[in-house]
């Protein structure tokens, strides 16, 4: 493994042209990728804490993007070449349009988000009716390319505004800064008036507030001010606030002696129990670019100055911790086969104590010579060897890995295209939970059976932030 510097360096900027009808229609076998970069080539020694350089992100090339046009010159989605036989859009896109506006949830008369799901053949709907902070993200950042902005801005306002609520589970209050994972409109008929209800994890399966809700709304807050260039929503003082309660969650002085987030099993995406507590990859890269979104945004006064200091030195020890510890490639696992272990030492090789037995078997078939990833967990004395697309993929985006990483990526989904792809999206997760390991790690979960749901399966909102990814659009 090439060991990397504890700076961040970024890449430089990236211009694809997406094309989604040809991905439809003709998939290849392989994906021919062409090697270019995101984000500008700067390293963290470099970046200032002034205001005036923290306004450089990875948000500019968005906008450079063809895949991702300016508001001026922006009609509709249909323009970033998706277009179908005469000039036309393709029909899939119409259908995919038209099933997004069904799914759009109004409050007094204003659109406020897209429920999670629509099933009209199930009479079981559960919680798929309301307005998740996750599920919204991919439809806010269409709704952006199609310059439909109020529904985002109307979201990030609903959802702020709920950040407030009381936060009660059983007689445990949740901290100050936790948002909320869904949101449903009450409609009382007898008196005419309509009341937002957030769910924070006292009604979700398994009562696991989400950890990674706060950090897609800072993230999204970033992407529509970029988008807009109206940065009076996120200099506003409610939304400074906002993430600052946000923040001051994460960073917290504790126990920890990893810059990591310690997390339980059903925070985040997969959000019922896969034997993801711990470190979970996805938390780890949501969580380094919510921070250098926050960095954009927060003032650099009062508060807002304390905050960006401890950003600033989170984000260079949580830089090196993962893109030194989580990285998998083929010298590196070589190493950790290698692995002595009982090493007491500062200069100890094997930090974590993992016992070189532990590996599983079908890592060593599955690690091509070409290609890496950032592995699903590393914690004392266990290292979840599993493949996470979208925390590997918001790795990239995010920059979180290196350019070298990231191509390395790419490269692994195009060796491994049959088992990360196939016929379908891409897989959340590979390999399944299957038999003994299923039964004691998901605890005999019958919605995650093997290569189904969670485990293995595909959600199409996975599935296109890892298309957007992969196609060069940076969120």
């Amino acid at each position: 493994m090439k060991r990397v510097s504890s700076h961040v360096s970024m890449a430089s900027e990236a211009e694809i042209n997406l094309d989604l009808s040809r991905l439809i229609i003709d998939r290849p076998q392989r994906f021919t990728l062409e090697r270019k970069r995101s984000f500008d080539e700067q390293s963290w020694s470099e970046l200032s804490h002034s205001h005036s350089h923290r306004n450089n992100d990875g948000f500019d090339s968005v906008l450079q993007s063809p895949a991702f046009p300016s508001a001026g010159g922006f009609d509709s989605p249909f323009s970033i070449g998706t277009h179908f036989g005469g000039g036309g859009p393709h029909p899939l896109v119409n259908e995919a349009w038209e099933a997004l506006r069904k799914s759009v949830v109004y409050f007094r008369e204003q659109p406020v988000g897209t429920i999670a799901a629509v099933d009209h053949a199930s009479e079981e709907v559960l919680n798929y009716d309301q307005v998740f902070v996750r599920d919204f993200v991919p439809s806010a950042l269409a709704f952006l390319m199609n310059n439909e902005t109020d529904i985002v801005k109307n979201f990030l306002l609903k959802t702020l505004h709920l950040q407030s609520s009381e936060k009660m589970v059983d007689r445990f209050k949740l901290g100050a800064g936790a948002m909320p994972a869904s949101f449903k409109v009450d409609r009382n008929k007898n008196r005419n008036t309509e009341t937002l209800v957030a769910d924070f994890g006292e009604s979700a399966i398994g009562r696991v507030a989400p950890v990674d809700s706060g950090f897609w709304w800072i993230i999204l807050l970033r992407a529509y001010t970029k988008y807009t260039g109206d940065v009076s929503l996120s200099e506003s003082p409610d939304c400074q606030k906002c993430m600052r309660l946000i923040l001051n969650l994460c960073l917290s002085e504790g126990f920890d002696t990893f810059p990591t987030l310690l997390c339980t099993d059903g925070c985040s995406m997969i959000d019922r129990r896969m034997g993801i507590y711990g470190y979970p990859i996805e938390i780890q890269a949501l969580f380094y670019m919510a921070l250098r979104c926050a960095l954009q945004m927060l003032k650099p006064e009062g508060e807002g100055k304390d905050f960006i200091e401890k950003i600033g030195q989170r984000l260079h020890a949580l830089t090196y911790h993962m893109r030194n510890y989580f990285w998998l490639d083929f010298h590196q696992l070589n190493n950790i086969y290698r692995y002595k272990t009982e090493e007491y030492s500062h200069t100890a090789v094997n930090k974590f104590n993992v016992i070189p037995d532990s590996i599983p078997d079908w890592v060593f078939d599955f690690m091509p010579c070409r290609g890496g990833y950032f592995l699903g967990n590393v914690s004392p004395a266990m290292m979840d060897f599993r493949w996470f697309a979208l925390g590997n993929c918001i790795a990239i985006v995010s920059s979180l890995a290196t350019p070298e990483q990231s191509v390395a990526i790419m490269d692994l989904i195009e060796e491994k295209w049959d088992e990360l792809v196939g016929e379908m999206p891409l897989k959340i997760c590979y390999p399944a939970l299957e038999n003994h390991e299923w039964r004691i790690i998901t605890g005999c979960d019958p919605k995650n059976t093997r290569w189904s749901y969670h485990n293995g399966g595909s959600w199409p909102g996975t599935a296109l932030h890892c298309l957007l990814t992969s196609s060069g659009v940076e969120i």
